[in-house]
């Protein structure tokens, strides 16, 4: 049986294409078949962890009963009139949603390196649909729940690998409706364009950096034994090969979502043009960005306000950005190059916050015009690039690792 990674060779882009034809058809003439979209998202999810990954597939579809009766069960908690909303009952639910998460991830650190039994591809970005669907839940925002809609929301297998991460009800919305024709002839328009788009990005400039720019660059800077030039090359190469390779990816789901009606979020907004950190955060992986600001950046905040843990708002807010990155790079894996990473960026976003209190304080004093704003420009692209050379790794084979 035939097996794919999504999006990464053309025999899964002309399957893609012959399945998604009736849907397009059918969109544009004003109807929806969600049986015809079950069928054809089945199929290449049998494709993605079918064949050789056949247990991937065994411990999607136990994973995916199982957190569909946790939040069943939280719901029809939140629905009772008499609902205490209890905090325990929250906790314990978020809880045992990162449980199946927490082990997948320990599992390498404490088996050397191998994966956990009950891991499959795409495990993360579905927990987070989870745990944000729980807290909306207990929020109020979401005040129904339907089992099989919830189960196509996490199964929508054009995000289903690496995301961009939707949200429950922005979802249903769009998948529970047909978009008018001129709608849909513009999100076929777009969908289209990021999905040629993401074959520039993707198979053409991430290869040029990836493939064969950067084992040159890694190799001569190897060579040099240390601090070298050749370790700036690997620096810019490294970090372009990240965004062109993940941002094809993201561009590939997106414009497939939008051919079948689906306005997913984009992932992606031109991040090498940011003016501070927090800016890039705002334009790079966007919805996990958005998903660690409002499930728990914002939580802790308030939390710790509410608790008094801290007399200044600063300092809560600085605490909070640590440890929200902190997580972030522990979610990444348990290696030190991971957590490095997290709080090299927990500690630029306090940095970058004192900056701007300090420069709205000082505004007669401070220069502000397109020089400033290039040189603000020029300055987080090179500090967000030395982070990506500390997430790659690269500093860890180069001076930790023996070489013969």
């Amino acid at each position: 049986m035939m097996s794919f990674d999504p999006y990464g060779n053309p025999t899964y882009f002309i399957l893609l294409f012959i399945a998604l034809l009736p849907l397009m058809i059918g969109l544009l003439y004003g109807h929806r078949s969600h049986i015809y979209e079950s069928i054809i998202s089945f199929v290449f999810l049998l494709l993605t962890f079918g064949g050789t990954k056949w247990h991937t597939g065994i411990a999607l579809i136990i994973y995916l009963i199982y957190q569909i009766c946790l939040v069943w069960l939280y719901s029809k908690y939140r629905q009772r009139p008499d609902s205490p909303n209890k905090g325990w009952i929250f906790v314990v639910s978020v809880i045992l949603a990162i449980v199946p998460l927490f082990f997948v991830k320990i599992t390498p650190a404490l088996e050397h390196g191998a994966s956990s039994i009950i891991g499959f591809l795409g495990i993360s970005y579905l927990t987070f649909k989870v745990v944000q669907t729980i807290m909306e839940t207990r929020d109020g925002v979401i005040k129904e729940f339907h089992p099989i809609l919830f189960g196509q929301f996490l199964l929508f297998f054009p995000t289903i690998s690496s995301g961009p991460i939707d949200r429950y009800r922005r979802f249903v919305k769009d998948y529970d409706s047909v978009p008018t024709r001129a709608k849909y002839l513009d999100l076929m328009e777009k969908g289209v364009r990021y999905i040629f788009l993401g074959f520039l990005y993707k198979f053409l400039l991430a290869y040029i950096f990836g493939t064969v720019m950067l084992p040159t660059v890694e190799h001569a800077a190897l060579q040099a034994h240390g601090l070298s030039w050749a370790l700036l090359g690997v620096m810019y190469t490294y970090s372009m090969d990240l965004f062109f390779d993940f941002a094809g990816y993201s561009l590939f789901a997106v414009g497939v979502s939008y051919l079948m009606g689906v306005e997913t979020p984009m992932n992606f907004n031109h991040p090498f043009k940011s003016k501070n950190i927090k800016d890039f955060w705002n334009r790079w992986h966007m919805t996990l960005s958005f998903w660690f600001r409002d499930f728990i950046y914002m939580r802790m905040v308030f939390f710790m306000m509410k608790h008094k843990v801290f007399k200044s708002r600063i300092t809560t807010a600085n605490v909070c950005y640590v440890i929200n990155m902190l997580i972030m790079g522990f979610w990444h894996g348990e290696t030190w190059y991971y957590i490095v990473y997290g709080l090299f960026h927990g500690f630029a976003m306090v940095i970058n916050d004192a900056w701007l209190r300090y420069k709205k304080k000082h505004q007669a004093q401070i220069p502000h015009n397109k020089f400033t704003e290039w040189f603000a420009i020029f300055l987080t692209f090179n500090v967000v690039c030395l982070s990506f050379l500390i997430f790659s790794g690269f500093l860890n084979t180069l001076f930790f690792v023996p070489r013969n």
